[in-house]
């Protein structure tokens, strides 16, 4: 993903209460803005979602948006950058959601079971949200080759996963394996085996945990 101007936040590093080594950056709280910018920035991505469920994500336009949203091609432009960056403000929420359950929120997703455990429940959450949002994920990765490696959300997740794993397996390269990890939950990858090869979400979820038992051991 870019560093668009909508999406390109400062990183602060949190740290893993259960493990106790610096974590990931979260996505920062959007800034303060003037009361027109918001009602400007609600409209367009509320006119987007809108058209996005509608019509799918792959099929709306920058020009689209502004004319549903009432605004000026230029005012979008200047928010989002260009229409992947559009695309990316419209998943932040639920990521920075994503973010707040995997560092501070219940287990297991968050702290308070064994490393092994965190990790299958993060790719069985990252799973699902694909099930929802998977069209969208998709289209909003579909920026320049890498690009999506780039962004913020993918070092939030590498890091995170990154962790985990040095606190399971002490030994080995984490930082690839968590990048091979990580390429299995791709949304590409995971539609295209729910759609085209037929796999039902339960059989990528055990095969996640067959992965990380290949890598890690079972608990």
């Amino acid at each position: 993903m870019d560093q668009s101007p909508e999406t390109a936040k400062t990183r602060r590093q949190t740290v893993d209460p259960s493990i106790g080594l610096p974590e990931l950056p979260l996505l920062e709280p959007t800034r303060q803005q003037r009361a027109d910018a918001v009602r400007n920035r609600t409209a367009i991505l509320c006119a987007a979602e809108r058209l996005v469920s509608q019509r799918g994500a792959g099929c709306v336009t920058m020009d689209e948006v502004a004319c549903a949203a009432g605004v000026g091609k230029g005012t979008l432009f200047r928010r989002f950058g260009d229409r992947i960056g559009l695309l990316r403000a419209l998943l932040d929420e639920r990521e920075r959601a994503f973010q707040e359950d995997f560092i501070r929120g219940a287990p297991p997703v968050g702290p308070g079971v064994p490393p092994r455990e965190r990790l299958v429940a993060f790719g069985h959450r990252l799973l699902d949200e694909i099930e929802i949002q998977g069209d969208l994920l998709v289209a909003a990765e579909s920026g320049a080759p890498g690009e999506r490696l780039l962004h913020s959300v993918y070092a939030a997740h590498r890091a995170h996963v990154a962790v985990l794993l040095r606190a399971a397996v002490p030994v080995g390269d984490t930082d690839y394996i968590a990048d091979a990890l990580l390429g299995a939950l791709a949304a590409e990858v995971v539609l295209y085996q729910r759609r085209v090869l037929g796999m039902p979400l339960e059989r990528l979820k055990d095969g996640w945990v067959a992965l990380l038992d290949g890598l890690v051991g079972e608990a």
